[in-house]
This record gives C-alpha cells, sequence and structure tokens, in this order.
C-alpha cells in the first residue's frame, strides 16, 4: 500500500470509532407519545429515554406472552348445545322428581321448574336442566323413558370462531394494561397522570367486559340446557266428568253470551229498522190523507 495513503486510512479508522463511543445524546420521557407508541405496536426502547434526571432503568418488554391454557393455539371446538322437548306424562309432580334425580346422578342441576294446572284441571310443567356437554345424550336417553315424547328438537351452535376472537382480544387488552402500569409508574406531571389512568380505566372496562362473555360462554358450553315440558294425557271421553258448578258457569256465560248477540244484531240493523220506520210513517200518513173525503164528495153521495 502506499506510504501516503497508509496513515490517512489508519486515521479514518480512528475517527469511526471515537464516534461509536461518543453515542447520541438521549430524548427525555414523553407520556403522550408513549401512549401514542403502544397504538402504533409498542413503546420505544427505554435505553432512549430519561426520565426525570435519573438512569434509564432495565428495558420494558412490549410482549406479554399469552397466560398458559388460553387455548388459543389449537383451539378445540366450542358447541352449546340445547334440547327442547315435549313428554306426555301420568304423572306431573312425580316426572319432576324424576328429572331432578336425574341430573343430579348426570353431574347436572335443575335450572328452574313449572307447574301449573289448566283451565280443565290437568296439570303441566316445564323443567329446564343443565347438564354437562359429556352426558348430553344420555341425559336425553333417559329423559325418553319418563313417558311418551311428542315431540324432541336439538340445535348446536358453534361458537369457536367467537371464542378465540375474545381470547385474542383478551390477551391484547392485557399488554396494553401492562404497558400502562409501566408508564404509569414513570409519570411525573399531573396531566400525564391523567391521561394515563383514563387509558387503564377504558382497557380495564373492556377487559373486564370480556372476561364476563368468556365465563358466560363457558357456562353455556360445558354444561348444556335440556328444556322439558309435561303435560298430562287428555282424559278418556272428553272432560273428567260432570259439575253442577261447570254447568251454571256455562248457562251464565250462554246468557250473557246471547245478549251480546242480540246488541251486535240490532246495531247491525239499526239503520234499516230507521229506514223502514221513516218508510211505513210515510205509508201511513199518504193513507189517512186518501182515507179523508173531501166534502163536495160526501154532498153528492
Amino acid at each position: 500500500m502506499n506510504d501516503k495513503i497508509f496513515p490517512l486510512f489508519v486515521v479514518c479508522i480512528a475517527l469511526v470509532a471515537a464516534a461509536g463511543c461518543v453515542g447520541f445524546p438521549t430524548a427525555g420521557f414523553d407520556p403522550s407519545s408513549a401512549l401514542q407508541d403502544i397504538g402504533k405496536g409498542g413503546l420505544q426502547s427505554e435505553s432512549m429515554m430519561t426520565y426525570a434526571g435519573d438512569a434509564a432503568p432495565s428495558p420494558l418488554t412490549t410482549s406479554v406472552p399469552a397466560p398458559s391454557g388460553s387455548g388459543i393455539a389449537g383451539i378445540e371446538t366450542k358447541i352449546i348445545r340445547t334440547a327442547f322437548l315435549t313428554v306426555e306424562v301420568k304423572d306431573v309432580p312425580g316426572s319432576v322428581e324424576l328429572l331432578k334425580n336425574l341430573s343430579s346422578r348426570k353431574g347436572g342441576y335443575i335450572s328452574s321448574t313449572n307447574i301449573q294446572k289448566n283451565y280443565n284441571n290437568r296439570l303441566s310443567g316445564s323443567v329446564i336442566l343443565r347438564i354437562p356437554a359429556a352426558e348430553f345424550e344420555n341425559t336425553l336417553t333417559g329423559v325418553r323413558t319418563i313417558g311418551i315424547v311428542r315431540s324432541i328438537s336439538t340445535q348446536g351452535q358453534d361458537v369457536t370462531e367467537e371464542y378465540v376472537d375474545l381470547q385474542a382480544q383478551k390477551i391484547s387488552y392485557q399488554n396494553q394494561l401492562t404497558q400502562y402500569n409501566e408508564i404509569m409508574k414513570k409519570a411525573v406531571k399531573v396531566e400525564d397522570v391523567i391521561a394515563v389512568q383514563q387509558q387503564i380505566d377504558r382497557v380495564q372496562t373492556e377487559l373486564n367486559r370480556l372476561e364476563g362473555r368468556l365465563k358466560y360462554l363457558d357456562s353455556r358450553i360445558d354444561f348444556s340446557t335440556i328444556t322439558v315440558n309435561l303435560q298430562e294425557p287428555e282424559p278418556v271421553g272428553g272432560e273428567t266428568g260432570h259439575t253442577f258448578i261447570s254447568t251454571i258457569n256455562e248457562g251464565i256465560t250462554g246468557f250473557f253470551g246471547m245478549i251480546d248477540a242480540i246488541i251486535i244484531i240490532l246495531f247491525t240493523l239499526l239503520p234499516l229498522i230507521i229506514i223502514g220506520g221513516a218508510g211505513y210513517a210515510i205509508y201511513r200518513w199518504r193513507k189517512s190523507r186518501k182515507g179523508a173525503d173531501p166534502p163536495e164528495l160526501s154532498e153528492r153521495k
């Protein structure tokens, strides 16, 4: 290498090394810009910040790993299963007790029961069972044995997509909440503290809403719903017998029904009655005039 060029080359290398050692001045911490950075994908490196004249702490991790058991990767299908049955039974209260025992044996519980008497003194009722999803089919088989099944329908609602989406949103809000809490620790100005606290409250509210929805879906997925409508069979020959009170009630009902019919007919024919009455009055008036002879005709007779 040329003797004149070599010393110049050595000087250039020394200048580059010196520039790397000197570095650049650090920027001050701005909570407002940090809030914006979260929305853009994360905070800037804290090695480039100063905090009220103190040395910068260890770098803040901008991503929080998914919580264990979140189930986003390779999530199983989430199905909400429901069934509706109408069963004819001889003893409604006894059948309700059978359903309670059945749900208990299957590891479930009775959500609600209702027994009522119809106008013809026949009992009917409804029972809502919450059964573990794994026992859904076995429980349906047990329900069929308590009487004669008149109708049955089953449904399966796939909520996998919604479940995965809610889980992803939950993790995202958890990440934001962690970052906002870190920013809050380093905020100095009152307006910065208020701004960060507002964001924390907003994120926490959304996180609570998502967790509530996930708990509801977990409940509906883990425990299937079976609604059983119970009804007693029709008595042979129609009504269950003759009663004097029911006969009186039917007579009173018929009496008022007849009065209602007369009033309806009267008001329906009222225009015709008025027109007919007016015509008859005119007819009687003209007949009375013709019946009265003039005086001259009377003298001639």
